[in-house]
């Protein structure tokens, strides 16, 4: 009878999963960080809203609606996520310690990857659908440039942070942060100017009308690009990194449930999905939506 209940167990691989997986949950998932939740506004703390200046979405700042608008608001919430992260691995490479050199290594590389990423997807999708709803492919001339100008010392930054990965290099919070400077100001002026440019791209002269055909074209572009780019960049690494530097309380908390992720989904991206480098994520500037004190910094 016992070497029947065994047999059993062991056909069915599901019973021997579900106690693993829960195991791997509970031990590892960003569900069980604990973390210090503080006020930025406030002062007196460093926080991932410096070196690098956040944006002021352009909604909040003008209160226009119109796609182009609306488009570069949510695009420079993107573009805060990203400027979250690049703050809070500048604010904390002097700091880490030996112990979690591996782990602030593999963020960094998430980092990369998101910007990389996210670069190449708007370049290859993006920018092109816009330049085809405006019938001009000169709007992105400036922004082309601006891409070039960092994308050298982006690079630079991953060969850093794949040395420690892979090869075994000691890491140097401050050989970091020097390779940072050789790209800050470059990448600082693209990510703000890039929201100008497309907050402007509504005085276009081709800029469709309201209500038109076009402006609904031009619209679902900018929602579907919106929905599948970070998703695609990563479910695993991109995706956590990102929800773990969005801030819920910015901007009044206008943006508290932006991106529209139903709830149960959301936590699953941040919960489960990002259990698997769970380590890393003790490095984000947020948690739950809320700034969060950083962690080589307690």
């Amino acid at each position: 009878m016992e070497h029947g209940s065994r047999r059993s167990i062991l056909d069915r691989p599901i019973l021997i999963a579900i106690p693993i997986l829960i195991g791997l949950f509970v031990t590892r998932s960003p569900f069980f960080m604990t973390a210090t939740t503080l006020d930025p506004a406030a002062g007196g703390e460093v926080w991932a809203d410096q070196p690098v200046e956040l944006i002021v979405t352009p909604q909040f700042e003008t209160g226009k609606t119109d796609i182009f608008t609306t488009g570069a608001t949510h695009m420079a919430l993107l573009h805060n996520a990203i400027l979250r992260g690049y703050n809070s691995i500048y604010q904390q490479a002097p700091h880490v310690r030996p112990a979690d050199a591996l782990d602030f290594a593999g963020y960094c590389r998430t980092w990369f990857r998101f910007v990389k990423t996210h670069h190449d997807d708007e370049e290859a999708v993006l920018f092109p659908k816009v330049a085809e709803v405006l019938r001009d492919e000169t709007v992105w001339e400036g922004t082309h440039r601006e891409h070039e100008a960092f994308l050298e010392g982006l690079a630079e930054f991953d060969r850093y942070a794949a040395a420690v990965t892979e090869q075994g290099r000691p890491f140097d919070g401050d050989e970091l942060r020097r390779v940072m400077h050789t790209f800050q100001d470059a990448f600082a002026t693209h990510f703000h100017s890039e929201i100008r440019t497309i907050a402007a791209l509504a005085e276009h002269p081709n800029a469709p009308r309201p209500g038109s055909p076009e402006e609904a074209q031009a619209s679902a572009t900018f929602k579907s690009w919106g929905k599948s780019t970070v998703m695609k960049a990563g479910t695993l690494d991109v995706v956590p990194f990102f929800l773990l530097n969005l801030d819920g309380t910015a901007e009044d908390g206008r943006w508290q449930n932006w991106p529209p992720i139903p709830a149960p989904v959301k936590w699953g991206l941040v919960n489960i999905a990002g259990a698997w480098h769970a380590r890393w994520w003790k490095f984000s500037s947020c948690l739950g939506g809320r700034p969060r004190r950083l962690y080589a910094l307690e």
